[in-house]
């Protein structure tokens, strides 16, 4: 069970389809991307901040099944979910669905926690488990 979940849309653009007018299944690992920055956002946080507190979050491993496709100038809703607290990893779910509501992808990104200017690997900076924590109390429901 998620500890946390975010809810993002995107309209799938003629740029990101193929010849057929189905979504190319790169762009998946790109809706997965927007909808975890946004949700970082929510939660107060940027990428840019992070990384000006000299940490910096390499992807580790991406999983993607494609189910269904999606098709030009659709809405989709990307969810992301954390369904475990990061120690030294984060391993962020994700799971796509059309306008019908129909789940037609599902995946995950792995990212690590490394400082910026040693590039060794490191555990989640504690400023960063505060910041998710407070924003996981406030959003239970």
């Amino acid at each position: 069970m998620a500890i946390i979940t975010y809810e993002h849309q995107f309209r799938v653009r003629y740029k990101d389809t193929d010849q057929m007018g189905i979504m190319h299944h790169s762009n998946y690992i790109v809706l997965y991307e927007m909808a975890r920055t946004e949700w970082l956002r929510d939660m107060g946080l940027t990428y840019a901040e992070i990384e000006r507190r000299g940490i910096m979050s390499p992807i580790i491993e991406v999983q993607s099944k494609y189910l269904y496709p999606a098709f030009y100038d659709e809405v989709l809703t990307v969810k992301v979910f954390m369904d475990e607290m990061p120690m030294a990893r984060l391993i962020i779910g994700a799971e796509v669905y059309n306008p019908d509501g129909k789940l037609i992808n599902k995946g995950s990104v792995t990212l690590g926690f490394m400082h910026a200017y040693t590039r060794r690997p490191c555990r989640a900076p504690e400023w960063f488990i505060e910041k998710l924590t407070e924003y996981i109390n406030s959003h239970q429901e």
